[in-house]
């Protein structure tokens, strides 16, 4: 060995090169160790270890037959812990035997061959901080040799992944949780997905339970990972008052997270998973709720092998949080399906009412009908004052005529037995024809009538029947609101579809009616209109005739400006039962005839008397005003 490696200053600068390091590397007694003192090391283990101690990556060496430990500042911060500095100057596999047996045949595969290793986010359970702590390195091991040339150690570059494995395990699990679960509807199936999803994690989460407080006092065990059916940890109900309970579901209607130990007798035979050892440790966390009690509590089992830090606390939290929210949102659907569930049998009511009231009404009226008209035959030569009475009766006869068969045709669709019989037509000209029996009506009423029904592509499929019900109701509802202008019906095809929009210049419909536009049995309160009778089904058996035709209508109105509806009809016939549909010609005069009553298509389609809604023609739109 040359004078300059035997020189003081030189021996020191071996440990000099690093002030955080190096005095701890000093203090090692060198002299009895089998490597010796440093003035008698090797330049290549000088060397070695200048360029550990000078590198600000993560770093340990091995070296000589006892793979004598060196690391440098990086990797004690990032990885030995507590393991400093007792492990600097010892034996490798006495610094990590508990490792050993994942990293030694490693090393000497390096030792033996000269050929480096790769390894990439492999687990380790290290114990560096007081127990064995869940890690993941990415390291080299690449071989040192002696002056000599003889493989005599190795070096190892290490980057610790820990936060970063763990850190996206756990963003996985809470992206997942907050997936859109479209198909998720009762509270049932929200614990369902939820639970689903945390069975998908059991490193952070080995077991979880989901207690919901029910309305005796208890809580009860709705669903449970990482535990069978039946395990004395995980009992289907829990009293909030019993102190031999496993778990304190009392101290939970707190709405404050509680961290349990796991030593009880409930516990003695849970279930490693995927880790060496079962869960010694629970965190309960309450599922809090907006402005009441929590709905129950989470019971997460912990990991082990990873300390409860806050990174670890939040996300239990924010798990807990997920599924309080999917709660809550199942609570508020079943809600509000029960409320529309009691508005619909509601609905029902009203329509049964009033269609046992029809059936009621039916024989009466043919009583009152056929006499009348015989009278008007019989007194045509009478004075005008009793014409006119006559014409009266007549006429409001009709008009209830058009309430009953209204009322009697929801509740054959209702019930399902409105058989329709769907045959090609010539769309446009039906509608046409159709339009041409309100002329008279609407230009006596002082308005326009603009009828523009260009010939279509194809037939259109429709049971002339329903499509005469459709186009009347919608025409007699356009002259009861129009006072001036006009009204106008057109006949166009547009993407696929038939198009008729019917449209007028009346009063129109506010803004915050339209919604509620095609509902049964709504009508607006002081909408100005030619006459105030109407049970405000009008518009919604439209919207139910249309939809028997795969169709569909909607209106787009201004106040003061006026009203269009517009219905579309697909072409062809894939749409419609294959049962229901007839050749052309085959559906004339049968079924359901128009609203006026009656029969066939012609029946009660004359306007009595030029007054608005009379035609056979539908309810008023509202029937406390103009749309409904």
């Amino acid at each position: 060995m040359s004078g300059a490696d035997t020189d003081p200053h030189t021996r020191a600068d071996v440990f000099a090169v690093d002030g955080e390091i190096g005095p701890d590397l000093a203090r090692v007694d060198w002299s009895a160790h089998p490597l010796g003192p440093p003035d008698t090391w090797p330049q290549s283990l000088r060397t070695s270890v200048r360029i550990l101690l000078s590198s600000r990556f993560p770093m340990w060496m091995a070296w000589g037959p006892q793979l004598t430990f060196f690391c440098n500042a990086a990797y004690r911060r990032d990885t030995l812990g507590r393991k400093y500095p007792w492990a600097l100057g010892r034996p490798a596999n006495e610094v990590w035997t508990e490792i050993w047996d994942d990293i030694g045949p490693r090393v000497d595969t390096v030792l033996r061959t000269g050929e480096a290793t790769w390894d990439e986010g492999l687990l380790l359970f290290l114990e560096r901080a007081g127990y064995r702590e869940e890690t993941y390195h990415t390291f080299s091991y690449s071989p040192l040799r002696d002056d000599d040339g003889s493989l005599v150690g190795m070096l190892c570059v290490v980057s610790e992944d820990t936060e970063r494995v763990i850190g996206e395990r756990r963003m996985a699990t809470l992206r997942d949780l907050g997936s859109d679960p479209s198909v998720i509807r009762t509270e049932q199936e929200t614990l369902t997905f939820v639970s689903r999803q945390l069975a998908r994690n059991p490193q952070d989460l080995p077991f979880t339970l989901t207690y919901l407080y029910d309305q005796d006092g208890d809580a009860r065990l709705a669903e449970a990972t990482g535990l069978p059916a039946g395990h004395p940890a995980a009992p289907a109900t829990l009293s909030l008052t019993d102190p031999a309970a496993p778990w304190p579901a009392g101290a939970l209607t707190e709405g404050d997270p509680v961290r349990v130990t796991l030593d009880g007798p409930a516990f003695a035979d849970l279930t490693a998973g995927v880790w060496p050892a079962p869960p010694a440790e629970a965190l309960l966390v309450p599922l809090r709720q907006q402005g009441g009690a929590p709905y129950g509590f989470l019971v997460a089992g912990l990991n082990r092998y990873r300390a409860l830090d806050d990174g670890y606390r939040g996300f239990v939290e924010l798990t807990a949080g997920h599924l309080a929210t999917g709660i809550a949102s199942a609570r508020s659907y079943q809600a509000q399906q029960r409320r529309a569930e009691e508005l619909a049998e509601l609905d029902r009511a009203k329509t049964a009412f009033f269609s046992n009231i029809s059936h009621e009404f039916r024989t009466p009226l043919t009583l009152i009908m056929g006499p009348v008209d015989e009278l008007r035959g019989r007194l045509h030569d009478a004075d005008e004052r009793v014409r006119t009475e006559l014409d009266v009766i007549r006429r409001n006869g009709l008009r209830l005529g058009k309430l009953v068969n209204s009322l009697l045709d929801f509740s054959r669709i209702e019930a399902g037995r409105m058989q329709a019989r769907y045959e090609p037509v010539d769309l446009a000209a039906v509608t046409a024809d159709l339009a041409s029996v309100f002329r008279s009506a609407i230009e006596r009423a002082g308005l326009s009538f603009e009828v523009d029904c260009a010939p279509l592509p194809e037939p259109v499929h429709v049971d002339r029947g329903m499509w005469e019900k459709v186009v009347l109701n919608l025409l007699s509802n356009a002259l009861k609101f129009t006072f001036h202008g006009t009204v106008r019906v057109r006949m166009d095809a547009e993407h696929g579809m038939a198009v008729l929009r019917i449209s007028d210049t009346g009063i129109g419909v506010p803004a915050e009616e339209m919604p509620r536009l095609f509902e049964r049995f709504h009508r607006i309160e002081n909408a100005r209109s030619r006459s105030g009778e109407g049970s405000g089904i009008g518009l919604a058996l439209v919207k139910e005739l249309v939809s028997l035709h795969g169709g569909d209508i909607d209106a787009d109105s201004t106040v003061g400006r006026g009203t269009t509806f517009t219905v579309r009809l697909p072409f062809g016939a894939a749409h419609l039962p294959a049962d229901a549909l007839t050749p052309a010609g085959a559906g004339r005069g049968a079924r359901g005839g128009p609203p006026g009553g009656g029969g066939g298509r012609g029946a009660g389609r004359a306007p009595p008397g030029g007054g608005a809604g009379e035609a056979g023609g539908p309810a008023p739109r509202g029937a406390r005003g103009p749309r409904g």
